[in-house]
């Protein structure tokens, strides 16, 4: 769904969140040193200075993407980009001193020494922070990337790729267009697809970017790019022949050594994507809080219907194809996953490729009365009211979920999706979205559904977000319960 930067928005809000941490222990220092043993907020001009230089620090890191190819810059270059950072804030700062409080209040040799231990520990936490995060970093934490090119390209491409900024990719494989070497290894890396298979294979496999270098003497396929775009998946095409394209997201940016043109559903700056993982982790924080007080009111009642867990684990297809576990309150019997088979006939959704059933038999309380009426219990209530849901705020708060987004289909709704259908994983799914928000019980037909997603996903934003929980509020408060 998102236009990435060289490292991803999450790592941007942990270099954040450590440069400000950065920021309170060099005050706290500084504080010491020339105050004393004491607490160093209990001073309210004191206090009011950490605050005003807290602030001004994140809003010129988001605003001016301090962060940005910050794993690709050696240490003089970083060094560089922390003095200019603090040199932005200092101006900043003193500017913002001069107006609210009497130069005279504030004691400068404090302030300096303050601001120097900040500079130093800044500096010295960035390049211990790159170097724990290159050293760690394994496939599962790299973008899936298919390279497509041609036999006689694919070598110089992977080298190209590895030599450059491999460390953000983990390549899942090459398609090779114009001979059938399916199977066959290069450099490691397995050949995937021909040209008649590749878009299977990213449909029903975890891939993040397609990368498409073909060279001069093909032309680039459309057809794979609008077949990619319907998918969701970013996809960069080498600027050797690029091409206008009508109605889709397109940006310049760098992979490995190339310039390229990229494809996107939708594009997002690391700013954007900073404040929507705030708001998830926040809500996360609150919202797990809720559900361990839930636990003590639901937990007794669930287990004196139905013995066994109180919290459902199920597998799920989440972002571009990462299975994880989702996390509820149990509504239903042990058994319903196996019962599930039995009442596919009875699936609202056209295609089977989600389930939904009126008075479904498998939720906890479930009788059926001798006059041909339901008898519902607390499993019900837990649905209707959506309170089945709030275990997920651990998803959110983790990272697998957002509170906004695509519901994440089953493993087996998910490998009988066809190419299309794919895009509702090219983001981040959610625990409510505008398909739950827009009728629902009424929506029956999976294409509509899937029309709802890709409508979300084109037109996201931080205030559709905010309507779309809204409106989450009103439906749950009509009663029309949850998925």
């Amino acid at each position: 769904m998102y236009k990435k930067s060289y490292q991803s928005w999450q790592k941007h809000f942990d270099f954040l969140l450590l440069d400000v941490l950065c920021l309170h222990i060099s005050y706290i220092c500084a504080f010491w040193m020339f105050e004393g043993w004491g607490n160093p907020y209990g001073v309210s001009l004191f206090r009011i200075c950490v605050i005003m230089a807290t602030l001004v620090e994140v809003l010129v890191a988001i605003f001016f993407e301090s962060y940005k190819h910050i794993l690709q810059r050696g240490k003089y270059k970083e060094f560089v980009a922390v003095l200019k950072q603090f040199a932005l804030c200092t101006l900043i700062f003193v500017l913002l001193l001069f107006f609210v409080q009497n130069e005279n209040n504030v004691d400068r040799p404090l302030l300096l020494i303050w601001l120097g231990i900040a500079f130093v520990i800044t500096y010295g936490e960035r390049l211990l922070w790159k170097t724990v995060l290159i050293n760690r970093a394994d496939a599962s934490g790299k973008r899936a990337m298919l390279v497509v090119t041609t036999g006689n390209r694919m070598t110089s491409v992977l080298n190209n790729i590895k030599n450059n900024n491999y460390v953000r990719y983990r390549i899942v494989g090459i398609s090779v267009i114009d001979q059938d070497l399916k199977g066959q290894h290069i450099d490691g890396i397995r050949i995937v697809a021909n040209s008649d298979d590749i878009c299977e294979f990213v449909c029903k496999n975890w891939v993040d970017e397609v990368f498409i270098d073909i060279g001069e003497e093909y032309s680039i396929p459309d057809f794979l790019i609008e077949k990619f775009e319907s998918m969701g998946v970013v996809t960069h095409v080498s600027l050797f022949d690029g091409k206008e394209v009508v109605g889709r997201k397109q940006f310049i940016e760098r992979v490995g050594g190339y310039t390229v043109l990229t494809t996107s559903i939708n594009y997002s700056s690391p700013a954007r994507l900073l404040v929507k993982r705030t708001i998830d982790i926040a809500a996360g924080i609150f919202g797990c809080i809720l559900t361990g007080l839930l636990f003590l009111i639901f937990a007794p009642m669930i287990y004196k219907e139905s013995p066994g867990p109180i919290f459902f684990s199920q597998e799920r297809v989440g972002k571009n194809g990462k299975t994880f576990k989702i996390y509820k309150f149990r509504s239903m019997y042990l058994d319903a996953e196996e019962r599930k088979k039995e009442l596919e006939s009875q699936n609202a959704v056209e295609g089977g490729l989600m389930f939904k059933m009126e008075d479904d038999p498998r939720i906890i309380g479930y009788k059926k009365l001798p006059d041909g009426s339901f008898k519902k219990g607390i499993g019900h209530f837990l649905r209707r009211t959506s309170v089945d849901e709030f275990p997920q705020f651990w998803n959110v708060l983790i990272g697998d979920m957002s509170l906004v987004g695509t519901r994440p289909p089953t493993v087996d709704e998910w490998q009988r999706y066809e190419l299309h259908h794919r895009a509702r994983l090219s983001t981040k799914p959610g625990i409510t979205g505008l398909w739950q928000v827009s009728g629902r019980s009424e929506i029956t037909d999976f294409e509509e559904i899937v029309n709802l997603d890709r409508e979300y996903i084109r037109n996201w934003s931080i205030g559709n977000d905010i309507k779309i929980l809204l409106k989450t509020v009103k439906v749950v408060l009509r009663g029309e319960g949850s998925m």
